[in-house]
């Protein structure tokens, strides 16, 4: 483990890299233009919603009280649909702060990545060893947690595909950058 401390370079680098290249898939590519919809009229429901005067949270619908799943008025609005999800903040969203703890994420990500490549890869070690190792805790990392949230609160399979490519590209990025930046073996010294 003493190789930790020499990973920090490769936890920025691929931060960084990472968070150039979530920009460049959001800004700049069009990949990501058709996975969110502008509302027909928008206006209709923001008023409707501010007179609800809902409390910050997750809302999904249709829903109901466990005893009341059983009843034939649900069933109905069940059937009916329309089906959804949606979240209402406590606060503006502030795309600056945003930025920062997606920057922190993807540091976090970089650190887990160098703390299971450190266990299973020695300084010194091959690029392509490193490679494996990293760039599958990488994948992991960025893509394996927002399947499950986006496949129950039913996100579209379009932006299930372009998110999964984004993270795809964003782990293989950081299993590159570690294997680029991993540790030399330490220099052996003879007495």
């Amino acid at each position: 483990m003493d190789i930790l401390p020499q990973l920090w370079l490769p936890v920025l680098v691929s931060a960084v890299v990472v968070f150039i290249l979530s920009f460049l898939d959001w800004m700049v590519l069009p990949h990501h233009k058709a996975d969110v919809k502008v509302l027909p009229d928008e206006k209709v429901l923001t008023d409707h919603l501010r007179q609800l005067n809902l409390a910050p949270g997750m809302y999904m619908w249709p829903n109901c009280s466990g005893a009341e799943r059983k009843s034939a008025e649900f069933k109905a609005r069940y059937d009916a649909g329309p089906w959804g999800s949606m979240t209402v903040l406590d606060r503006k969203p502030n795309f600056a702060l945003n930025l920062f703890l997606v920057f922190v994420f993807y540091v976090l990500v970089s650190v887990f990545v160098g703390y299971l490549t450190a266990n299973a890869r020695a300084a010194g070690a091959a690029f392509a060893p490193v490679f494996q190792v990293a760039g599958a805790t990488a994948v992991l990392g960025y893509c394996a947690g927002a399947i499950p949230g986006a496949l129950f609160f039913g996100k579209p399979g379009r932006f299930m595909l372009t998110d999964f490519i984004d993270s795809l590209v964003y782990g293989l990025a950081t299993g590159l950058i570690f294997a680029w930046l991993w540790p030399a073996a330490a220099a052996t010294t003879t007495g």
